[in-house]
């Protein structure tokens, strides 16, 4: 590069750029012609001199896509030097500068996850684009991976907040790197409680094993990191029992309602066919069905069938009364639906229902 071009570019000054394009056209076709070359624009990105930059966006935009020689845009590099204004600005121009790959295949992202969140930096990004926290490196880690390998809290924090905006969270939790390990795996490795925890709230999946066959949790006991064994102890415990509780409860209802249906005759079975295909069909022909063949069936199948056909009642009357065509038409619903009800609780009581049932039947 010509040292007048980098002399200029450490000093923001606009006008020495223009004197030297004045001398020559050409003054700065030649970085086009080079692949990795540093051009003015990495400098003044490495200085911080903003009005320079854009002038330079303005005149090559290419320039903003060049790699150095050390496999940097200029936007990596205002993100390494902390220039916040600056990169915002890059991608004010052009937001796909945001998944500009350079060395080992990281794009400004990366880099951040790896500083830090100077002055609220990696926030905005995102805010501009989120879609770059999708993005992977050579050795197709995250900023997640990055973020928690480098124990940053306070970045780890934002890119939580943000793909729980997304439709592809779980696709960037679960992600693994090229040893198969999730960011879970590394935070537990990292005995990263906190990390853990806002994994674990988006749903990052504690089973999944890495190439060396572990999951999370076996990672963890490798490293005797006992707050991530505990945290992910707890969670699993959890989620087991939640899971024994509803099985245990769901075994509960099965019983109460299909308690003897095996004791019910052929007869019978014929007569429960009827009914169920008049609740699935149609609310007016269930409406219309009468109570008193459910009396075969046992007391928990009768009252459940008791409990949808007073909700159907409720749903047909609430539609025919949307539609009546006069105030007349409505009046003889209401007076119907008044003797359903009455129907209805005089059912519950002669077939010995729960207070609480009768009650639902009667509103």
């Amino acid at each position: 590069m010509d040292e007048r071009l980098r002399t200029a570019g450490r000093a923001g000054n606009v006008s020495d750029v223009y004197t030297l394009i004045q001398r020559d056209g050409n003054a700065l076709r030649c970085f086009d012609e080079v692949e990795f070359i540093e051009t003015p624009l990495h400098v003044a990105a490495e200085e911080g001199c903003i009005g320079f930059a854009m002038e330079m966006m303005n005149l090559k935009p290419s320039f903003a896509r060049k790699l150095n020689q050390q496999g940097l845009s200029p936007v990596h590099i205002a993100v390494k030097r902390g220039h916040k204004e600056m990169v915002l600005r890059f991608l004010e121009i052009d937001k796909d500068l945001a998944h500009v790959k350079g060395r080992k295949g990281k794009i400004p992202l990366h880099f951040l996850s790896k500083a830090g969140n100077p002055d609220g930096l990696v926030d905005r990004f995102l805010e501009v684009c989120p879609e770059s926290i999708r993005n992977v490196t050579t050795t197709n880690r995250t900023a997640l991976h990055i973020a928690a390998e480098r124990n940053r809290l306070d970045v780890f924090q934002v890119l939580i907040q943000t793909l729980k905006k997304q439709n592809y969270c779980q696709e960037v939790v679960n992600r693994k790197d090229e040893d198969g390990n999730t960011a879970l795996h590394i935070a537990a490795i990292n005995n990263q409680p906190q990390m853990l925890k806002l994994l674990l709230e988006c749903k990052a999946d504690k089973h999944e094993t890495n190439e060396a066959g572990l999951t999370a949790l076996e990672a963890a006991h490798q490293q005797n990191n006992i707050e991530s064994i505990s945290i992910l102890r707890e969670v699993s415990n959890f989620r087991y029992k939640l899971k024994k509780q509803i099985d245990k409860y769901g075994s509960k209802v099965s019983s109460l309602i299909f308690d003897n249906i095996d004791n019910i005759s052929g007869e019978d079975r014929s007569a429960l066919l009827v009914i169920l295909g008049l609740l699935l069909t149609t609310t007016y022909q269930v409406t219309l069905s009468p109570p008193a063949l459910l009396k075969p069936f046992p007391v928990g199948f009768r009252t459940t069938l008791q409990i949808l056909l007073a909700f159907l009642a409720i749903c047909f009357h609430q539609s025919i009364s949307f539609i009546a065509p006069t105030d007349l038409a409505r009046y003889f619903i209401y007076m119907f639906s008044t003797f359903f009800v009455f129907l209805l609780v005089l059912m519950g009581i002669a077939y010995r229902a729960s207070k609480f049932i009768t009650s639902i039947l009667g509103f």
